[in-house]
């Protein structure tokens, strides 16, 4: 058995479900999208007194949620089966939304360009516990916001073979990045049979689906593209600031877009996500690392579970600035109820500043974080190890462990070997070797892993034809940013020079 974490109750679960189900009824969804709209009212979906709200009888949902696949699989660039979402299945992948870097370079915060993206997808092909990439923070400061979407899968695709957590951030933006995912699979069907993404769709909030989301569902949905369904439960503020009410309110949103994906498509893979905050009063900020944003998250993931279906959540993440003990903590602990709880996607690593800036150094230390909190997770079984006599037998004549025949087989697999950006030398020897901090080991361990990318191969033509497909969307930029070489061994160098003389932070 692994361990398991039991957030809530049956019967409380029951409770919630079904007054979500009531809302959903009585008061329904305000659906902006203008197409997604008509189809629900094809469909037979009817309106609120004022018109206004479409309503989503109970045993509509009840359908949308039998016809919801329990589990899909996700496929690499090559088409070749890579990892199954759902049951406990855990994969962490690196947050979205991110709106600045933090420069490993020179510790400042800045905006971010292709450069930037660059280095974060080869450095994300590497590490052994992300399990995919996502296109985690804009390069607005080198390519036009229209199309920055589509040039972030662009690059993530010709860096990595894994698959990939995405989004579009415009009303017309799936299509163009549908057209570049196709390049890898033989046509729309075969991409739809073996999907290499996962695509976010945002609730908005306030009972209603803004015309972005409206129109990036139903393009994902209709081109088998899986959604995770991700509302951003501001508690109170948007959301009651109690639990149960909360939950409430979170469950709303992800069955009215679990309902709408399976009434546009019928076994169309959706993911019961969610992206929940505190609304901190004194200071007017939306932690997504406090305690009670944590617990919503167990608790609705329990919720999901319940009904069987695949779940994402935000955690293993901080709203810290930097690599500190707050990061640290909140990402760790975060990052344990995850695994634990059984979230099939994680997003999270790399975040700081409440997902508004991504960090190099913390993807590097978040990786060893999500590897320990999957090492924890790992089923517990008896290992030559009951009875325990011959142990016995062979400690008291040896007074130690350590040559024995069964140290010798298990520990490679037993014992969790962490990277030295993890500190587990004596205080002599870590003297010895420069007394260095943790955030210094993180950025040894960023430049040590762009040292060693291997790059993969893209047929020129289909890279020629990807790129033609983001030019035609660009306005008044005339080309697109150039893709800088991997990085060489004086590079890095001189690189770790720099910040050996002490680079310092600054905010932009």
């Amino acid at each position: 058995m692994r361990p398991t974490l039991n957030a809530i109750s049956q019967e409380l679960t029951t409770k919630i479900l079904d007054e979500s189900k009531r809302l959903l009824s009585e008061i329904g969804m305000e659906i902006r999208g203008s197409k997604l709209r008509a189809r629900l009212l094809d469909y037979g979906l009817k309106t609120d007194s004022s018109g206004k709200r479409i309503l989503f009888p109970g045993d509509v949902i009840e359908e949308a949620i039998r016809s919801a696949p329990k589990s899909f699989w996700l496929f690499d660039r090559d088409g070749q089966p890579y990892t199954e979402i759902g049951g406990n299945n855990v994969h962490f992948v690196p947050a979205s939304s991110g709106l600045k870097i933090e420069d490993h370079r020179t510790r400042e915060t800045r905006l971010a360009d292709s450069k930037d993206f660059i280095e974060y997808a080869r450095l994300c092909d590497g590490l052994e516990h992300i399990a995919y990439l996502s296109t985690a923070f804009s390069t607005n400061k080198d390519i036009e916001p229209q199309i920055s979407d589509a040039w972030r899968l662009y690059m993530t695709m010709i860096t990595s073979k894994k698959p990939i957590v995405s989004g579009a951030f415009s009303e017309n933006g799936v299509p163009r990045m549908v057209e570049l995912m196709k390049f890898f699979r033989g046509d729309a069907m075969d991409l739809s049979k073996k999907p290499m993404s996962i695509f976010t769709i945002t609730a908005t909030g306030n009972f209603r689906y803004g015309e972005d989301s409206c129109q990036n569902l139903l393009d994902c949905v209709e081109a088998g593209i899986p959604v995770e369904i991700v509302p951003v439960t501001l508690m109170g503020l948007i959301a009651p600031v109690t639990l149960v009410g909360a939950l409430v309110f979170h469950c709303v949103d992800v069955l009215s877009g679990i309902t709408m994906a399976q009434i546009l498509k019928p076994g169309a893979p959706v993911l019961f996500g969610g992206a929940p905050a505190t609304f901190h009063m004194k200071d007017a900020s939306s932690p997504m690392a406090a305690i009670e944003a944590q617990h919503l998250n167990v608790a609705y993931v329990g919720i999901a579970k319940h009904l069987n279906l695949p779940t994402q959540a935000y955690m293993a993440l901080s709203d810290g600035k930097e690599l500190d003990a707050q990061a640290g903590g909140e990402t760790f602990s975060s990052a344990l109820l995850a695994a634990i709880a059984g979230v099939n996607s994680v997003s999270g690593p790399g975040m700081l500043d409440f997902v508004l800036t991504f960090s190099l150094p913390k993807l590097v230390f978040d990786n060893e974080i999500c590897g320990q909190s999957l090492h924890f997770v790992k089923e517990l079984n008896v290992k030559d190890d009951l009875p325990s006599d011959s142990l016995v037998e062979e400690l008291l004549a040896e007074n130690h462990l350590i040559t024995s025949p069964h140290t010798l087989e298990h520990w490679p697999k037993e014992l969790y070997l962490t990277d030295p950006v993890i500190d587990r030398l004596n205080r002599e020897n870590w003297e010895e070797r420069g007394s260095k901090g943790l955030y210094a080991r993180a950025c040894e361990q960023v430049d040590k892993a762009l040292l060693d990318y291997k790059p993969i191969e893209t047929d020129p033509k289909i890279d020629s034809a990807m790129r033609e497909i983001i030019i035609s969307g660009l306005n008044e930029q005339t080309k697109l940013p150039e893709i800088p070489p991997v990085a060489q061994a004086h590079e890095v160098s001189e690189t770790a020079a720099k910040r050996r003389r002490g680079g310092r932070r600054r905010a932009s």
